[in-house]
């Protein structure tokens, strides 16, 4: 057989005006019709591709991967009080979740208790109110901290947040040694992106790297960062840029704990990534197969790591939040789907599976267990878990992966010219590439070059009706007022003594870990704490 005469052959009866649309949102990877074998004639197999569990570990991080263990179904999952997100919890797991994952809502994640004023009209919309030590403990109540690995979405009070759930687990009479789970801790992604950030970068980052040197003497089970591709690809980034801006954001990590004198052969199996799952499923797995083989490589170029082990990539993957549709939304239960098989076909280590109803509003019982379903029959009914990396050997997957890794380490080279991810951001370079590929997207979404289902094609113009999540807004003034009656009945002189204890370290270069640690401990508030770390640190404004 001819094998390059049938890779060059015009795609026959299918005419070009099938497609609905741009195959990306990188013109650079426009596929083109047929592949064939020529398109891997210069691809080693050992080097590029490989066995699963062996470097680069485009294949898998794991020899077996799911044949051995699945992935963990970790749903995010957080509303209203800490009561109403724990009566969530225990019910997603009676359902089968195999790990908690927190969301929390914008005050907590700003650094404002829940009678602040800025936090009016926002305690408990978009995730859990969290303000003290009550609120964890409530947040946990059944919830055996020993036997749960727990995922919490918070970065620039993630300090404070990781020093409730330790003091909370104290409590349970369950050891730091025992805790399992991973605190996001990125704070890089939201100047370039999310914007829930308080310090100016420099603190930020002291904070990154003493929780990070912190959890390598006290927590070993627990991964300090997760670094996270996934708000930059919601803000619109494309697939090729997630995965530079989030292995640049990596450098940028690993390089500020070497110069704090946390070890990068230690700490680089514990660092963890976040990835989205969008509705490209063949450029998806493309995307994750990329990120595995490049940083698996960084590792080796940057600091000659020779343990395998420090150079996987281990990620959690979330659908895209971004490409749920209000019209149509029954339709979400596809794209979920889709994108959710993109993941476990590109190997991740855990997912969240996102609602059908979450453009509308924060999910109903029945709209998570739906999207929690939609996991458990990937697993169970599909069959996709039964071969490793199937696609393997694939001449448009092959193609893909390495075109993505090659665009990917050209913008990270350029990152590096520029004085690395922290100086990209600050300068706006990232936040620039990020808006341009957004603009360039929703332009072919109005365009009609681009076909979205529901909204721009296969509108049948009808109003849809389905039951949403409804938040009493009594709940609101109930925090308030559990705030406030945690401030009446606390030791007063205790609280300000940790809290003055926390501001003299911020003064200085000591570990801020143990002296947060004692304020949540004394009572002291996400916020309290937050306010005295502003007074040191200053406030980031964004320019």
């Amino acid at each position: 057989m001819d094998h390059k005469r049938n890779d060059k052959r015009p795609p026959g009866s299918v005419s070009p005006s099938a497609a609905t649309g741009p195959f990306s949102t990188d013109p650079a990877l426009e596929p083109d019709p047929q592949y064939g074998p020529d398109r891997l004639s210069s691809t080693p197999y050992d080097s590029a591709i490989g066995y699963p569990g062996e470097p680069p570990f485009t294949r898998g991080i794991q020899p077996t991967m799911y044949r051995g263990r699945l992935w963990t179904m970790r749903q995010y999952a957080g509303f209203g009080t800490a009561a109403a997100t724990n009566s969530r919890f225990r019910y997603l797991l009676a359902q089968g979740q195999t790990g908690l994952s927190v969301a929390f809502d914008l005050p907590t994640q700003m650094g404002y208790d829940s009678d602040d004023p800025m936090a009016r009209g926002e305690v408990g919309r978009s995730g859990v109110a969290i303000d003290s030590l009550d609120d964890m403990e409530a947040l946990f109540d059944q919830v055996p901290l020993d036997r749960v690995s727990t995922s919490m979405t918070i970065n620039a009070t993630a300090a404070t947040l990781l020093c409730l759930y330790i003091a909370t687990a104290r409590r349970q009479g369950v050891a730091m040694s025992a805790l399992a789970g991973t605190v996001q801790n990125d704070i890089l992604k939201e100047y370039a992106a999310r914007g829930t950030y308080i310090y100016p970068p420099g603190p930020s980052m002291r904070l990154v790297t003493d929780i990070m040197a912190y959890c390598a003497g006290n927590l070993p089970r627990w991964n300090p960062i997760s670094i996270s591709g996934y708000h930059m690809r919601e803000a619109g980034c494309t697939a090729s840029q997630e995965v530079a801006f989030t292995l640049a954001n990596g450098l940028a990590y690993l390089d500020a704990a070497k110069r704090s004198g946390v070890s990068v052969e230690e700490l680089a199996p514990r660092v963890s990534f976040f990835f989205n799952a969008h509705s490209n499923l063949l450029e998806e797995v493309a995307k994750f197969r990329a990120a595995r083989r490049l940083w698996d490589r960084l590792m080796t170029e940057r600091y000659a790591l020779a343990d395998p082990r420090a150079r996987m990539l281990r990620f959690h993957a979330q659908t895209a939040g971004s490409s749920l549709t209000a019209q149509q939304p029954e339709n979400n239960v596809v794209r979920v789907t889709i994108q959710a098989l993109a993941a476990v076909l590109g190997g991740t280590q855990s997912l969240h599976t996102n609602a059908m109803d979450e453009a509308l509003s924060l999910p109903t019982e029945k709209a998570a267990t739906i999207a929690l379903r939609t996991q458990q029959g990937l697993a169970e009914e599909s069959g996709v878990a039964f071969t490793i990396d199937p696609f393997a050997g694939s001449y448009f997957i092959e193609t893909l992966t390495a075109k993505i890794e090659q665009t990917a380490r050209d913008l990270i080279v350029a990152i590096d010219e520029r004085g690395g991810a922290v100086k990209a951001i600050e300068s706006g370079w990232v936040q620039q590439h990020i808006q341009d590929a957004a603009y360039r997207y929703q332009m072919e979404v109005e365009s009609g070059e681009r076909g979205i289902v529901g909204v721009n094609r296969h509108n049948e113009g009808q109003k849809t009706s389905i039951p949403i999540h409804q938040l009493d807004p009594s709940l609101e003034q109930d925090q308030v007022r559990r705030v406030e009656q945690l401030r009446a009945t606390r030791d007063a002189q205790r609280c300000e003594g940790a809290l003055a204890a926390l501001v003299e370290t911020a003064r200085g270069s000591g570990n801020l870990l143990p002296r947060i640690l004692d304020a949540v401990e004394a009572r002291a508030t996400v916020g309290e704490i937050a306010g005295r770390l502003k007074a040191v640190f200053g406030r980031h404004r964004a320019e």
